[in-house]
């Protein structure tokens, strides 16, 4: 029987790839791109990345949303007000499409990037904390 693996991608509807770009840009710099089309952006997360597709039709997300790992919670979240987004919860906040965002720190959960993908990211040396090491070690993930 088949088992779920991980996920590759996850794809979201903005008002303009332009816009969102920009908007994703006062976070996190200057991103890799995938790809680009006038209704299309395909954000590089190192072996993951995030589609983004011109046209948002449906209301702002509630309970629905993105948990997106980063390397910097606190940046992240500051960034994030500064740019503008309605900042929500300790974690949360909705970008100007309405796209809810929980922002987690890479080091606090199970979800592992091999060291050489690390390194490709330049993130060498970007350590998980004891609690989630004791998770992966209780589920037999680790050493």
């Amino acid at each position: 029987m088949p088992r779920p693996v991980g996920i590759n991608h996850v794809a979201l509807e903005v008002r303009s790839i332009d816009e969102a770009l920009a908007f994703f840009e006062q976070l996190f710099g200057r991103l890799e791109l995938r790809g680009r089309s006038s209704s299309m952006a395909f954000v590089d997360l190192g072996d993951q990345f995030i589609a983004l597709s011109a046209g948002r039709t449906q209301p702002p997300d509630g309970d629905r949303h993105i948990g997106l790992v980063v390397d910097g919670r606190e940046e992240t979240l500051e960034r994030a007000r500064s740019a503008g987004a309605e900042m929500l919860a300790d974690n949360d906040f909705l970008d100007p499409w309405g796209n809810h965002w929980q922002i987690v720190d890479y080091r606090d959960v199970q979800f592992t990037k091999t060291p050489r993908i690390l390194d490709g990211m330049g993130l060498a040396g970007l350590d998980k904390s004891e609690r989630a090491l004791d998770e992966l070690r209780a589920k037999g993930l680790t050493d």
